[in-house]
């Protein structure tokens, strides 16, 4: 059971989000895209959520504005490619509270993450709602630790500090590199904490 492609499209037939799990030339993809908006754009509300297009299946939901299109082998069953579509949907509106069209334009590079998080080469791999949350929630901790997201003087603290340590020690490996990151910034937490407010 795998998928080959998910796509999310708007209804006005704008492509959201397009994850390939096959190799496929530009053209072949755009080609894809274009049939299969098509022929789900043009179904009404009370057709069934399966399709045959070329050698392979095409399962579709609609939620609200956008249209979650899975294409597959012809011998998968639908109804897991289904579920695989709605436990994408219940763990984007877990992550963004109550997930819009507009959280996916702004934001999708968190899209991504959670669907990299639930499938691995178009194969389910994560079933554990709490797993998926778990991991996109340390994703975004080590973004929010990322020297350009840091306050200016915890920035200013961390970078004369880090780069000679990181000139002495051109072989260490990167675990290396973060345990002492890690260090410098909880050393420099610690220093904010402890300072002396000023008084008004």
């Amino acid at each position: 059971m795998a998928i080959q492609y998910l796509i999310l499209l708007s209804r006005q037939g704008k492509v959201r989000l397009a994850k390939w799990f096959t190799t496929l030339s530009p053209k072949d993809k755009a080609k894809i895209v274009k049939d299969v908006s098509q022929l789900v754009l043009a179904r009404r509300t009370r057709m069934c959520n399966f399709l045959e297009y070329k050698d392979t299946k095409i399962v579709y939901r609609r939620y609200a504005s956008l249209f979650f299109i899975a294409g597959c082998s012809s011998e998968d069953n639908e109804l897991i490619t289904l579920e695989i579509i709605h436990r994408y949907v219940e763990q984007m509106d877990k992550y963004y509270g109550n997930v819009c069209e507009l959280d996916i334009i702004f934001s999708f590079t968190k899209a991504y993450y959670i669907l990299d998080e639930i499938l691995l080469a178009g194969e389910l791999q994560e079933t554990s709602k709490k797993n998926v949350l778990r991991c996109i929630g340390q994703q975004d901790s080590l973004e929010d630790m990322e020297p350009g997201n840091l306050h200016p003087p915890t920035r200013q603290i961390v970078a004369r500090q880090l780069t000679p340590s990181l000139q002495q020690g051109r072989g260490r490996s990167y675990k290396d590199h973060v345990n002492l990151l890690d260090g410098l910034l909880i050393a420099t937490q610690h220093q904010f904490d402890t300072a002396p407010e000023a008084s008004d």
